[in-house]
């Protein structure tokens, strides 16, 4: 019998659907053992019945719920329960759904001043209202699957890389956990480290750094935050580059930007990064702004409004 699969995403982008195809002919490896009941980036399947008479959301029950996508709204909230009711085991696929991902930087600004952002511009009045017909109410932040529901597998990756996905899938079948990585992209990268510790202030990545590209072997660069370009390979999970192990970004001579989320699911990337630099006697001053530091690990608390006193 077939493994029934539902797939759902929620505040994401499809990149992590795409991650699913880019599998390539595994993914027809796959198909032979698994059966998608729900998978709306490919088929149509309603949530109110297929002829929109039903009054609950309702999806089909299967055995491996597969979610994108953080939970935002209350319509992702809903989805998210009923997958989790209909579902034996939730995987948490990519970054949003594990950390909040890139749309958890919203949670710097409150609902209000977003919506002000959104609707109202140099050229407009100000609004006293919104769209709301139709419209799922917003939640006070963007979630991380986790602190709404339970979550079996984590899977994180702005997207995932395919051999993540498929090495994911292939242990659900062969009931065994999935061999994925603990380390860092640090652990991982092959560039040369001299470690000298006269490095005092970092800059953004603005020009390439002091090797040759493409015409000299990786392992040949310099470390690029020792060159002085913050790179967050430190304090992010390794996986990116699958099963050629060499970070993606690295690969191509650009600094970690953090997509794959703390090394340890409940880290943070900005202390852990601030700890590490100022450990190594770098002045964290000289870093232009630290929110960026939480590009993709936003939920759980990390990011929130500033604190403003009342009339502020």
């Amino acid at each position: 019998m077939k493994v029934k699969v539902l797939s759902e995403w929620l505040n994401s982008c499809s990149g992590c659907e795409i991650a699913v195809v880019d599998m390539g002919e595994r993914l027809l490896d796959v198909l032979n053992l698994v059966d998608f009941v729900h998978i709306p980036v490919l088929m149509d399947n309603k949530y109110y019945g297929q002829l929109g008479d039903q009054k609950h959301l309702s999806l089909p029950e299967a055995d491996v719920g597969l979610i994108s996508g953080g939970i935002r709204n209350e319509e992702h909230l809903e989805l998210a329960q009923e997958i989790r009711k209909k579902c034996k085991i939730v995987i948490a696929l990519g970054t949003c759904a594990t950390h909040g991902g890139i749309p958890s930087l919203c949670n710097t600004y409150g609902n209000n001043e977003i919506l002000d952002r959104y609707y109202t511009t140099e050229t407009t009045d100000p609004s006293d209202s919104y769209p709301s017909a139709g419209i799922p109410e917003l939640l006070e932040s963007c979630y991380a699957l986790d602190e709404k529901i339970h979550v079996d597998v984590y899977l994180p990756g702005c997207p995932p890389h395919p051999d993540q996905v498929f090495e994911a899938l292939v242990a659900l079948l062969e009931n065994r956990p999935a061999n994925l990585s603990d380390k860092s992209v640090c652990d991982t990268c092959p560039t040369r480290r001299e470690g000298k510790g006269d490095l005092k202030k970092l800059t953004r990545f603005l020009k390439a750094p002091k090797h040759n590209g493409f015409a000299e072997p990786l392992d040949t660069m310099r470390c690029l935050l020792e060159q002085g370009i913050l790179c967050m390979g430190a304090v992010t999970r390794a996986g990116c580059g699958g099963n050629t192990i060499t970070p993606r970004c690295l690969s191509v001579r650009v600094p970690c930007r953090g997509c794959y989320g703390p090394v340890k699911h409940e880290g943070n990337q900005m202390m852990d990064m601030l700890n590490a630099l100022a450990s190594n006697g770098i002045d964290i001053t000289s870093l232009p702004e630290t929110t960026s530091l939480l590009r993709f690990s936003g939920a759980h608390g990390q990011l929130r409004p500033p604190f403003k006193e009342d009339g502020a």
